[in-house]
């Protein structure tokens, strides 16, 4: 994998999507009984970004958003993370949302028996509304980066931003930019059959490929021995031989990582992950009984580990740790986005313990 020379760069990473402000019930209460909602910031592509800047590298983010209040929370908050968001198209507000608008998201917590429930109110978003040619992609990857990511929530907006995840993807490929894509497979977004169409016209320009089973399996058309609806109990080979299938479908793919979760109780997972690179499978450090906070943005907090490792010459065996370990913590706090140091990464995957620190 040719990584450019951060000394060569002016970012290392940017990444390409839509960014939603997210209300959650206080506690882990109902929806449609909530008093009052936590307002938080976050979507797929962003969270990579904003985990990558976190963890001090220089990190960037383009999207399409409304100029009003509610994104400029967005704006702040990303601000707040060291983002680079020169390059965001702002469109003027007409007062009322029905051209453009911030996205929506509200999200139960899970406990118990009960999962975590999230419903989206994104139609017509500024980001979905996204077409190719509104930004100057030459000009992005002409200042020098080293990574471009971008994911399937985005491309499933619309027709238009699915064109232009291909435009961005081209572009970054022509640039000599590794590239990353999460599959992220969202039903509620769009179907498999549509979501596989897509992706086809995409996979020539993506280098690194990131998805748990769900994703390859709606997007890729892969099979998995041994998998069970609720997807208890798969082993490490059965994902092991899907990637295998993933790579000999994609020759040009460089990575692959997984994430391997099997779900215990809303506040209990099982968690690990592997990553393929070179014809050699790299494992993480296995998290049995993973107390969980808050377990949405887990996969984003494992890309954006990765991208950190890789961009930071760990190799694909420190990538797939700190990509573990990041998805680990970035799922014991509130909210999507990462509120981890690359400190605490690296203290979790050096085997420390969640002792006190006084």
């Amino acid at each position: 994998m040719k990584i450019r020379d951060a000394k060569d760069a002016a970012l290392d990473m940017i990444s390409l999507g839509e960014c939603m402000v997210r209300l959650s019930p206080a506690g882990r209460q109902r929806i449609e009984f909530a008093t009052e909602f936590e307002a938080w910031i976050g979507g797929g592509e962003y969270n990579v970004a904003y985990a990558v800047g976190r963890m001090g590298l220089r990190a960037g983010w383009i999207s399409r958003l409304p100029d009003n209040y509610v994104a400029g929370m967005i704006r702040n908050h990303a601000r707040g993370g060291g983002l680079d968001i020169s390059d965001v198209v702002w469109v003027p507000y007409d007062g009322v949302g029905r051209a453009d608008r911030v996205g929506l998201n509200f999200t139960e917590v899970g406990t118990g028996v009960r999962g975590s429930v999230t419903m989206y109110d994104r139609g017509h978003s500024a980001a979905s509304h996204m077409k190719p040619g509104e930004v100057d992609w030459k000009k992005v990857f002409g200042k020098g980066v080293r990574w471009f990511h971008t994911g399937g929530i985005f491309s499933a907006l619309s027709p238009s931003c699915a064109d232009v995840a291909l435009e961005a993807l081209k572009a970054a490929h022509d640039a000599g930019v590794v590239t990353s894509y999460d599959l992220n497979f969202r039903s509620k977004l769009w179907s498999a059959k549509e979501a596989m169409a897509a992706t086809q016209k995409l996979l020539p320009f993506i280098k690194v490929l990131i998805g748990n089973e769900e994703d390859f399996i709606k997007v890729l058309g892969m099979k998995i021995e041994g998998l069970k609806e609720d997807f208890r109990g798969l082993e490490v080979d059965s994902y092991k031989k899907m990637v295998e299938q993933v790579v000999k479908k994609i020759p040009t793919v460089e990575g692959i990582g997984t994430t391997l979760r099997e779900v215990v109780s809303g506040l209990v997972n099982h968690w690990s992950a592997i990553f393929w690179h070179e014809g050699k499978f790299y494992e993480s450090r296995k998290y049995e009984n993973l107390e969980i906070e808050d377990r949405v943005g887990g996969g984003d907090g494992f890309a954006g580990g990765v991208i950190t490792g890789l961009l930071s010459g760990k190799g694909p065996q420190g990538a797939v740790e700190y990509g573990a370990a990041h998805g680990a913590l970035a799922q014991s706090t509130r909210g999507d986005t990462s509120m981890v140091t690359l400190e605490e990464v690296e203290h979790v995957v050096k085997g420390g313990s969640a002792r006190i620190k006084r």
